[in-house]
């Protein structure tokens, strides 16, 4: 059984919603998954598992939330990660997802194989959280 963690940051709802669309789907397909806003992770729910999403808005100009996100994911930048399969998530609302494209090459350089990522404007459309169901199956895969 494959081991997936999802960790997010969310303020009004939307990466929330999108990380229990991806965490559905992932235990539909067999997964034993962990689901934690990142005040309560670890980076053991990262390295412990076979699979990684990570979600947050777009804030402070483009980039990711910074008080907390920000801290977690540059942990991993001198981490040894192995080019896990990883899933980046989240919504913006007026700079078209640019925090995104910024997001993957940055894991990427981190050495994650980054094999999906899904940005949102505002709140999620039934598309976008059929999307966010596939990108579950594709981390069990």
């Amino acid at each position: 059984m494959k081991k997936v963690s999802i960790i997010y940051w969310s303020n009004g709802g939307n990466v929330e919603v999108l990380a229990n669309a991806i965490a559905e789907s992932a235990e539909k397909y067999g997964a034993d998954v962990t689901v934690k806003h990142v005040q309560d992770a670890t980076i053991e729910d990262v390295t412990m598992a076979d699979a990684v999403a990570f979600g947050s808005p777009s804030m402070d100009n483009n980039k990711i939330e910074q008080h907390e996100m920000e801290p977690f994911i540059k942990e991993f930048k001198l981490l040894p990660n192995n080019n896990k399969k990883l899933v980046l998530f989240g919504s913006y609302g007026w700079d078209e997802g640019q925090f995104m494209k910024d997001w993957v090459v940055r894991m990427e350089d981190y050495k994650f194989n980054v094999i999906a990522n899904l940005a949102v404007k505002e709140s999620p459309s039934d598309k976008e959280l059929e999307i966010a169901k596939k990108l579950g199956e594709e981390l069990t895969k």
